[in-house]
């Protein structure tokens, strides 16, 4: 893409590259896919639902996890099943899940990166900019934090409505910002662009019901704006029927993750590109 600085110099502006095609010595050509290789790093251990040694089987229990406490803190009638104390302390064990599983998604990407890019062989703090990975999951990483601060503050009883719009509803708020652009970033990486059609492909539809999802948390998150003067929520019902809606996408994409981990492919796969190139 070209676009002009203000000399009126062409500048490039280079797409994420979301997968490289190669010409085999046999002439045909393959296509390694960024999401593939950060997710079969190494061969699948254990069995589809149960592989214990297997970091990606955690990602998806702990996921999946995370996601059930948010659906059923969000559920008609549980907050007042179990009042408003455990309410609150269903969503915040359950963002706990989020993080600790986000963290294991950020060392996936992190661990796919290509030696030149981690000299230092460090395993957290790096800096991969041209990565479209590591952004999706470094954002994410860094929503998921700001949903422990508001759920965890949501437990005190006795905040004033000002304390509450501030260390409840913003960073509700910024979470659901990060866990939008995360996902969009995501599905960006899967179709190498902003639209495709695979419904045969586990990764097409985790994408999507985490994108589905988060738009359903953004949508939350303005529902349930905490005025600073009133302290009164602009819309409880709907920014529960959203979370829980956003919650039940997570879940099912949490749990495509376990045959997405195991499915039998190669790591490259055939494309009709008449030359190889880097896309997209």
């Amino acid at each position: 893409m070209n676009t002009r600085n203000r000399e009126g110099r062409d500048v490039v502006i280079e797409a994420p590259v979301t997968f490289v095609d190669r010409v085999r010595s046999d002439g045909v050509i393959v296509r390694w896919e960024s999401r593939h290789h950060r997710k079969h790093q190494k061969p699948a251990v254990g069995s589809t639902w149960w592989a214990p040694k297997a970091r990606g089987w955690w990602i998806a229990i702990l996921f999946a996890i995370g996601s059930l406490l948010f659906a059923i803190g969000s559920v008609p009638g549980y907050a007042s099943a179990a009042g408003a104390v455990g309410d609150t302390v269903t969503y915040f064990v359950g963002s706990l899940f989020f993080t600790t599983a986000s963290f294991l998604s950020y060392r996936e990407a992190v661990d796919a990166a290509p030696g030149a890019l981690n000299p230092a062989h460090r395993r957290f703090f790096v800096y991969q900019p041209r990565r479209i990975d590591w952004w999706a999951t470094g954002v994410q990483l860094v929503g998921t934090l700001y949903f422990n601060v508001s759920t965890g503050l949501a437990m005190v009883t006795d905040l004033s409505a000002q304390a509450a719009h501030e260390h409840v509803w913003r960073p509700d708020a910024i979470g659901s910002v990060c866990f939008l652009v995360s996902s969009a970033l995501a599905w960006y990486e899967v179709c190498h662009g902003w639209a495709a059609w695979r419904p045969r492909s586990y990764s097409w539809w985790i994408t999507l019901l985490n994108l589905i999802g988060s738009v359903a948390f953004g949508i939350s998150a303005v529902a349930g704006y905490i005025n600073p003067v009133t302290g009164q929520v602009y819309n409880a019902g709907r920014a529960d029927t959203q979370t829980l809606i956003g919650a039940v996408c997570f879940l099912i994409g949490a749990v495509l993750l376990l045959p997405e981990r195991t499915q039998p492919v190669s790591g490259q796969v055939m494309t009709p590109t008449a030359d190889a190139g880097i896309g997209p």
